[in-house]
């Protein structure tokens, strides 16, 4: 199988300090889905407009090797579980999956907000987030379920100006 990216996502995030662990956890942060030829034709999202939300399925661009066991920040870093009982970007075949907002569908252009993906992200496929099918309220979510969430406190140095999208 060979994939090709059908559109690249931009933001002002460009490199992995500052990316969001999961798309949501940041919903001011706004970036666009641009598409490459011949996936930029209006036909090729229309109806998209009709959705709240999509799914964006893409490549991990900036990771290189895998484990068959990880160190997840939710449990400290001190912990080990299976690659496939995380969403650690080091995996064996490098494909992300984020279900952001759709703001707007323009030409050619997708306008999102709440992705967890840097500047450059090749997007291989962008399919409707559908709530009867993919949301499941009160499953079992793992070690998530028994590990707090530590929020973190960014603190800015004066002098130093951040774009709006990052705050």
């Amino acid at each position: 199988m060979t994939l090709k990216p059908i559109a690249y996502y931009h933001c002002p995030l460009g490199e992995k300090f500052g990316v969001p662990r999961q798309s949501g956890l940041a919903p001011s942060l706004h970036g666009t889905v641009e598409f490459v030829e011949p996936f930029d034709n209006p036909l090729a999202v229309k109806g998209l407009e009709e959705f709240e939300m999509v799914w964006l399925i893409w490549g991990f661009s900036k990771s290189s090797s895998w484990e068959l066991t990880v160190r997840p920040p939710r449990l400290g870093g001190n912990e080990r579980v299976g690659v496939f009982a995380s969403r650690s970007p080091f995996r064996p075949n490098p494909l992300g999956l984020s279900s952001v907002r759709l703001e707007k569908v323009l030409d050619g252009v997708l306008e999102v907000s709440g992705a967890d993906l840097m500047d450059g992200t090749p997007i291989y496929d962008i399919k409707p987030y559908i709530p009867y099918s993919d949301s499941h309220p009160g499953i079992r979510a793992g070690f998530v379920d028994t590990h707090p969430w530590h929020e973190l406190q960014v603190v800015v140095p004066k002098g130093i100006t951040l774009p709006d999208a990052a705050l």
